[in-house]
């Protein structure tokens, strides 16, 4: 039982000055790769045919920005 928590105590203290370390840096956190973006996918739907349920999300935000430019009330 002393060697789980030997081992549980030295993760731990080992986490607290990761998270210690990052916090002074005031970095951001970024994959290696770069993300989407390095590969030119600038959405996270970036299907040529999209399914029914983004067209009709895709809809109804026209119909909103058709509304919001005629200055109706929603």
């Amino acid at each position: 039982m002393t060697t789980i928590l030997l081992a549980f105590g030295i993760f731990l203290v080992v986490v607290v000055a990761m998270s210690v370390g990052f916090i002074v840096q005031k970095k951001s956190i970024s994959g290696s790769c770069g993300g989407l973006g390095a590969i030119g996918v600038e959405k996270a739907c970036d299907c040529d045919n999209p399914c029914d349920k983004r067209k009709a999300r895709m809809e109804k935000e026209a119909q909103r920005e058709k509304m919001l430019n005629e200055n109706r009330i929603i």
